[in-house]
């Protein structure tokens, strides 16, 4: 009879502590991450700060200031992942729709592509101590193939919410298409949300990154990037476009996620047939099969 008394404290006590782990999301956590959906006009602000050349000719990137209206759609919302798919809207139909980036949160996740140089990302893994009651967030491009990815706690003080982490990521859009003479962006990424919508921002450090050496400092860069929620009715054809064309797309994520777990360092082509990868994917049809999405994706994977 003893025994059995023990028996079943010992499963109060277990079912407690097992109660316990799972409380250890915080809801202001996920309210955080969720608040970023939706409807937003965007303010993007990017300022080179500072720059460490050493030529004379040095030439900082232009000052950019740019808006947009972006529809963030919440495209999975699971105990442990939460999933945000940002669609650009640059004009007055559908076909004026740009896919943009991908944004999914892991909590407690210890599997990391860590960004290297050029076109590769290391596998990496910490242990669970390491990332107790954190995010990852983890960044995609417009093909959804890796960006960049950082683990953090969000926090919750003084009437503030914010999340931040400094992560290597590749050069962003606006400056491979112009510079060459760095090759990695560390950022520093602060996601706050605020009563209007949402902040990202941004210090970030251009390194020179070579094999067996030290990186070099080139410049830095701030960034300010706000977001403001509008009527979700603005952004209709951005839904409008998701709704018709997330059959594709969820291809795509779901050949990603099989190279993914294969938990080994990722090298892309850059180009095949002179083309990027997101040329190639962005031609495909929503009627696209899955065995056409895995064959372009599978062609820039560098064996």
């Amino acid at each position: 009879m003893k025994i059995k008394t023990i028996l079943f404290s010992a499963s109060i006590m277990l079912a407690g502590l097992s109660a316990k782990g799972q409380d250890l999301k915080n809801p202001e956590d996920i309210k955080a991450i969720k608040s970023m959906c939706g409807c937003n006009e965007v303010q993007f602000n990017f300022a080179e700060t500072f720059s460490y050349s050493k030529d004379s000719l040095y030439k900082k990137s232009p000052i950019k200031h740019d808006t947009a209206l972006e529809w963030v759609e919440l495209l999975e919302d699971q105990s442990n992942k939460i999933s945000l798919q940002h669609l650009l809207i640059v004009g007055k139909n559908e076909n004026d729709i740009v896919k943009h980036w991908r944004q999914d949160w892991l909590f407690e996740n210890t599997n990391f592509y860590t960004f290297n140089k050029e076109t590769t990302w290391n596998f990496n893994q910490l242990k669970p101590k390491e990332v107790k009651g954190q995010w990852t967030q983890k960044v995609y491009q417009v093909d959804d193939s890796p960006r960049y990815e950082g683990t953090a706690t969000w926090i919750h003080t003084d009437g503030r919410h914010y999340w931040e982490n400094t992560t290597d990521a590749p050069l962003p859009r606006r400056e491979h298409t112009i510079r060459n003479d760095y090759n990695v962006l560390q950022r520093t990424n602060v996601h706050e949300t605020i009563a209007t919508g949402w902040i990202h921002d941004q210090d970030n450090s251009k390194l020179v990154r070579k094999d067996n050496e030290k990186d070099v400092l080139l410049a830095q860069e701030k960034g300010h990037d706000v977001y403001t929620k509008v009527e979700d009715s603005k952004c209709k054809i951005a839904q409008d476009w998701w709704k018709k064309n997330n059959s594709v797309w969820k291809k795509v994520r779901d050949q990603w996620e099989i190279i993914f777990l294969k938990n080994k360092t990722l090298s892309l082509e850059k180009k095949v047939d002179n083309q990027f990868l997101f040329m190639k994917l962005f031609e495909l049809k929503p009627d696209a099969t899955r065995e056409d999405v895995n064959k372009i994706i599978d062609s820039y994977i560098v064996k």
